[in-house]
């Protein structure tokens, strides 16, 4: 499991601005049945840790002397204009506590229906939820395109392989990939075809409506043939 250290945090609210002029990030650490504590992280350390476990692994977290304690890295704030983190949300698990948390799907293999067909692979899905204990927690769920052999192939949430203890919170029925077949040529020119003929209807629907003549000499010759009479 991997280890990031931290420090309790004194600096709270804008003061907070003067921590990450140092490379330090705040941060707060809360839990089940635990009192929210505010910590700070050196921005490089938590990178390293961040790119290997993601938001699905374990890690230990050390504050000052203290004893490690098993956190997720669970929420991050970044800086709208410089992407940058500037705010990070650890939660305290307990062993014997089932938790939820979001697990990536991994692509592996290669689907027959693409390499010998030319079908289209389409990715519904890249996340999914879970449930399970601490330490039955997995980083990535594997779904194997090479199961994909011909044109309306799927591989829906049922079919992902889990360990047993772990279970899967979303619709069984959700589809995560699947091959579609490519559009025929003569579809493709009918629908190239088609697109100018719409763009004149549609021209020469919003065409104004042009008046010919001048109005106001008919309603001279009116006027006159009354006085007439």
């Amino acid at each position: 499991m991997l280890t990031l250290k931290a420090q309790t945090r004194k600096l709270l609210g804008r003061k907070t601005k003067q921590l990450r002029k140092e490379d330090l990030i705040p941060a707060v650490i809360y839990g089940h049945n635990i009192k929210t504590k505010p910590i700070q992280v050196d921005l490089k350390t938590f990178s390293k840790v961040f790119k290997e476990a993601g938001e699905s692994s374990l890690v230990n977290l050390e504050i000052d002397k203290e004893k490690p304690t098993s956190v997720l890295i669970h929420d991050l704030s970044y800086h709208p204009l410089t992407s940058k983190i500037i705010h990070i949300d650890f939660y305290q698990v307990k062993a014997h506590e089932k938790l939820t948390t979001d697990v990536e799907l991994k692509f592996i293999g290669e689907s027959p229906a693409v390499k010998n067909l030319g079908g289209i692979l389409v990715t519904h899905l890249k996340r999914v939820k879970i449930e399970c204990l601490p330490q039955d927690l997995i980083h990535e769920i594997e779904v194997d395109f090479s199961q994909l052999t011909s044109y309306g192939d799927e591989i829906k949430i049922k079919d992902l392989k889990v360990p047993e203890r772990i279970r899967i919170l979303e619709d069984g029925e959700l589809i995560v990939v699947n091959i579609e077949e490519p559009a025929k040529e003569e579809e493709v020119v009918k629908e190239e075809v088609a697109a100018p003929e719409a763009e004149a209807g549609v021209a020469t629907a919003e065409k104004p409506e042009v008046l010919v003549g001048k109005p106001e000499k008919a309603e001279k010759k009116v006027f006159e043939k009354k006085v007439e009479k």
